[in-house]
Parts: structure tokens; sequence; C-alpha cells
């Protein structure tokens, strides 16, 4: 069985118009909640063996602030292609990952992250700004994952529903 974490980035800034969406940084909410949920990672026992981020700004920040939090010890794979996308190149990426991986965190953006945890669980679920999802996989081999996997979501985290401020 394996084990996939959707996360969503954490709160960003529209302060810098300036910039484009992709290049957008966290809000101060968002430097404060990344690494909350990185936390809260470490106190489940949930500390990825992997994480795949989308190379948007707010989203590399994310999952660097939540990998150092949860003690993750490896690098996050920035991935171009999890910006601006849909949820068929999330499975392609999952399904390109070594067997020894047995829990996966991927990080990314709506509407797909909603969507994936839909796609891959059957529930409509919403995911705010660093919600992130806890789902089992009945597959073995990370090859084995299609659009007819249909996992277990174990529980779905936000900020507001974890911390009172």
């Amino acid at each position: 069985m394996k084990t996939l974490l959707i996360l969503r980035h954490a709160k960003s800034s529209w302060n810098y118009p300036e910039l484009s969406d992709y290049d957008r940084p966290l809000n101060a909410r968002g430097k404060r909640d990344a690494p909350r949920m990185g936390k809260h990672l470490r106190e489940q026992g949930l500390i990825p063996d992997r994480i795949l981020s989308s190379s948007a700004k707010r989203a590399r920040k994310t999952a660097s602030r939540v990998a150092k939090a949860c003690g993750y010890p490896g690098k996050v794979k920035k991935l171009d292609v999890f910006y601006d996308t849909v949820v068929g190149v999330y499975f392609e990426a999952l399904q390109t990952l070594p067997d020894k991986y047995e829990r996966v965190m991927v990080v990314g953006h709506n509407p797909t992250m909603e969507q994936l945890v839909g796609s891959l669980t059957g529930q409509a679920r919403r995911m705010p700004t660093a919600a992130l999802a806890h789902i089992e996989l009945p597959i073995q081999h990370w090859e084995a994952l299609d659009l007819n996997t249909v996992g277990t979501l174990i529980n779905l985290w936000t900020p507001k529903t974890l911390f009172t401020d």
C-alpha cells in the first residue's frame, strides 16, 4: 500500500502586481502556516519519502518550509509541469516513481489539488490554502496508479481546523 499526501500551497501575496502569477511569494500567513503543517506531519508520523512540488514560487516555498519543519531528509523535486495543469499530469509523475518511496507528497495549486483528491477518493473536498490530504492507495507499485485507482481519504487537515489563531 502506498500513501499520497496532497498539499495545496500556503497563502500567497497579491501585494506585487508587477509579478506574474508564477512568481507570487507567500504572504505572512503562508509563511506561518507552511511550517505548522510540516510540524503536524512530523507529529502524525507522516514524513514523506519524496516531495514533488510545482515550480511556482509559492508552491516551492511552501514545500521547502514544510520539508524543513517535518524533518524531510531529501531534496524537494520541483516540476514545471505541476503549474497550471490537470490531474493526469500528477498521475504521470507519480507513475514514474521508484517503489522505494512508500509515502509521497505533492504540492500544487487549485483547482487541481481538489480534483486530485476527488479523482483518487470519489469525495469532493475543499482544499483551502495549506490544506493537506492524507490518502492511502491500494497499490504496491506506483506504476499501477491510474484513473481507476480508488484510495481512502484518511484525513484532510487545514490550518483553520488545526490552529486557533
